[in-house]
């Protein structure tokens, strides 16, 4: 939410104010293609810039202060509308969303972003180790690779505390969202897939090969570890390591069912 000094703290509205970011993420919103929806637009820092660059853009502001401010300034081709984004209703034809995202709010707005369809690329600025995390940078998180297969998550840069009016206790980050053209796997398979990829992260084990073993069909260390193998996957690894490509190929080779319960050995132990 770009700047204005009077923002309020139940917004969480740390406005952007540095003139070189909201060139940065003006710059990104320039490279997509198709009508912009600006989430918390704040007083306009942001949404003046994005109306410069031609497509309409419809400003989604929960402050009905600032919201009524902005409608009495910007051009025709802005549409101001008050009210909440985690409540608004995002078009089902082909657009952009842009946007500082309340840092209290990041989770909350993110799964809200990728649920919703019809969107092409995301450009947000949260949280610098949450952009960090959701990017995969030292592994991904069991979000990103449960939505890997549908979109790209990539980091551009940090953004200092000191570019925010009031300034928050963290830095932030800017964070592209891409939905693939040709995704990995069907988008009915998705509520599928996080089923495996959550019982992977979430699971019994110590390192890959244990983990897979004790939690999908691969059966064994041993099954596990030459699948690893195949994938050129270490196999003490954790979750986060595994790349796109081989959770896709984990989930076409054993699909999302939890492995069958073991019999009791000979020896009265269950076998794990």
């Amino acid at each position: 939410m770009p700047i204005y000094r009077g923002g309020r703290h139940e917004h969480g509205q740390n406005f952007l104010t540095d003139p070189s970011i909201i060139a940065t993420m003006t710059r990104l919103v320039a490279a997509t293609d198709g009508p912009i929806i600006e989430i918390g637009p704040g007083d306009g820092a942001l949404t003046t810039p994005l109306a410069q660059l031609g497509p309409p853009v419809t400003a989604v502001e929960i402050d009905t202060r600032l919201a009524q401010r902005l409608a009495e300034r910007l051009p025709s081709h802005v549409e101001v509308v008050a009210d909440d984004f985690l409540d608004y209703r995002l078009p089902t034809s082909a657009h952009v969303l842009v946007g500082n995202l309340p840092f209290h709010q990041t989770t909350a707005m993110l799964r809200r972003i990728l649920h919703a369809p019809a969107w092409t690329d995301a450009i947000v600025l949260v949280q610098w180790e949450v952009a960090r995390r959701r990017a995969g940078v030292g592994g991904a998180t069991m979000m990103t690779a449960q939505w890997a297969p549908w979109f790209t998550f990539t980091l551009h840069s940090r953004v200092p505390a000191r570019a925010f009016t009031p300034r928050p206790g963290v830095d932030g980050g800017i964070l592209t969202i891409h939905r693939r053209e040709h995704p990995l796997l069907p988008p009915a398979r998705r509520r599928q897939f996080h089923a495996l990829v959550h019982r992977v992260y979430t699971g019994p084990g110590r390192g890959l090969a244990q983990i897979l073993a004790r939690n999908t069909s691969l059966g064994s260390p041993q099954a596990a570890q030459a699948w690893l193998t195949r994938q050129g996957v270490n196999a003490a690894g954790l979750p986060k390591d595994l790349p796109v490509e081989a959770w896709v190929d984990l989930f076409k080779t054993t699909g999302s069912s939890p492995p069958p319960h073991r019999t009791q050995s000979s020896s009265g132990r269950r076998r794990r």
